[in-house]
């Protein structure tokens, strides 16, 4: 049974960072790229980062480029997504996905983790 699992979340005041984490389980990394979209109160979900499954070549929006950093262990079944100049329209709840494909594919997941929520206010 495929398991993707998040922590990490938390508030944060703007400029601070957070480190969110997946575990999966399920599965083996090296199979399968993975990403973390958000879906902010009010807006459908959005793609953020995601990590092909040989950890290169990632792929990140537009609006968190130079801030945020994904990163794998595979041999810990772990996926990061560290987040750093954190601002206010970085709030809403963020979901570790599974892609159907080694690379980030860019189609929409059919795996998803239960959401961690991040608040960035002051």
């Amino acid at each position: 049974q495929v398991q993707l699992v998040e922590s990490g979340g938390g508030s944060v005041q703007p400029g601070g960072s957070l480190r969110l984490s997946c575990i999966t389980s399920g599965f083996t990394l090296d199979n399968y790229a993975i990403g973390w979209y958000r879906q902010a109160p009010g807006k459908a979900r959005e793609a953020v980062a995601c990590i092909s499954s040989n950890g290169e070549s990632p792929d990140y929006a537009d609006s968190v480029k130079g801030r945020f950093t994904i990163s794998g262990d595979n041999a810990k079944n772990k996926v990061y997504l560290q987040m750093n100049s954190l601002k206010p329209e970085d709030t809403g709840v963020y979901y570790c996905v599974r892609d159907a494909f080694r690379h980030c594919s860019g189609t929409v997941p059919a795996d998803w983790g239960q959401g961690t929520q991040v608040t960035v206010s002051s």
